[in-house]
């Protein structure tokens, strides 16, 4: 029988392969090196796959040597690996973490998590049908304001770099197609990641210009982190670049809206306010509004969705309204 390992670094090293092994789908000792490089535990394939079989005499995992790689995951009556810790409300908080911010998070810390989120989707699923922390799932939901879409296909490879280089301000080289069809080749500077409804969107910069674009992530081509870094600009902000109204075709400027909309039809933008300092005058059928907002594409589609019960439609830029 292997001697079990006692040193510090090798038991740290055995229980977060512990915690990463499946209980349901099966994984290569390949795929648990690379989770474990992306949680910074950097070991030879061979070290990975001498503390599998040493494990594998001690717990209840199963190991496939019926073909190569070997593939390894928890007996099916296996309990895996408890981490007292890891409560079932936390179990909650992870499991919808990575339902609703899978896009939003780095590429390698979602792969470093894997076995959390399979622990927390396990003690979840072993929970009873009646267990208010189980019916929370099936409770909550985040929906659509318009037409539900699916999500176009992104290239996990390019998702993969994309991350990579945003994560590490190293430059991107990309080759796009855009919507027009034409294909090119650069070199961007990636700044930001926007998910704007199904899509994902890069905010960059091209190399050698100084504005800001979004480029579609399921229209790229291919993409690759480059091993050069660059200091990311000071005078550039995602929350003022969409505050700006970019990603709706806009370019930051700003009007004083006024029009005059039917109540069935204007109620909610009475509930949800257009800005701040939106003016609401009630009349008898309709409600007239006046709000500062950027004028952009997405205000005109907006405005232009609500065909005839919107009438008396102004805009104003503010150097109209201070002369």
């Amino acid at each position: 029988m292997p001697k079990r390992p006692d040193s510090l670094e090798t038991l740290q090293l055995a229980l977060e392969l512990l915690k990463r092994i499946p209980k349901k789908q099966t994984i290569t000792a390949t795929e648990l090196r690379l989770q474990l490089l992306e949680a910074g535990f950097e070991r030879e394939p061979r070290t990975i796959q001498r503390l599998l079989e040493t494990l594998s005499e001690f717990y209840d995992i199963e190991r496939d040597d019926s073909t190569k790689p070997y593939l390894y995951r928890w007996k099916e009556n296996a309990k895996g690996l408890s981490l007292p810790s890891l409560s079932t409300q936390e179990s909650l908080l992870l499991t919808l973490a990575e339902q609703q911010l899978g896009n939003l998070l780095p590429v390698k810390l979602m792969k470093s998590m894997e076995g959390f989120f399979s622990q927390a989707r396990g003690q979840l699923d072993t929970k009873s049908l009646t267990q208010p922390e189980r019916q929370w799932l099936d409770k909550v939901r985040v929906v659509s304001t318009s037409q539900p879409l699916l999500p176009p296909k992104v290239d996990s490879d390019v998702f993969q770099q994309v991350s990579d280089a945003l994560y590490g301000n190293q430059w991107l080289d990309v080759d796009y197609k855009n919507a027009a069809g034409k294909k090119t080749s650069s070199r961007v500077m990636p700044l930001g990641l926007a998910q704007q409804g199904p899509r994902m969107y890069l905010v960059c910069r091209y190399e050698g210009y100084e504005n800001e674009r979004s480029l579609a992530l399921h229209r790229m081509i291919s993409a690759k982190a480059s091993t050069l870094t660059f200091e990311r600009p000071r005078d550039f902000d995602l929350k003022q670049f969409d505050d700006d109204g970019r990603f709706g075709y806009g370019d930051g400027t700003q009007i004083r809206l006024s029009f005059r909309i039917e109540k069935e039809a204007g109620l909610h933008i009475v509930e949800c306010p257009l800005s701040v300092d939106q003016q609401v005058i009630e009349l008898d059928n309709a409600y007239e509004i006046t709000a500062t907002v950027v004028d952009s594409a997405m205000l005109e589609w907006w405005l232009l969705g609500f065909g005839d019960a919107i009438t008396k439609v102004e805009k104003k830029l503010f150097t109209q309204l201070k002369n």
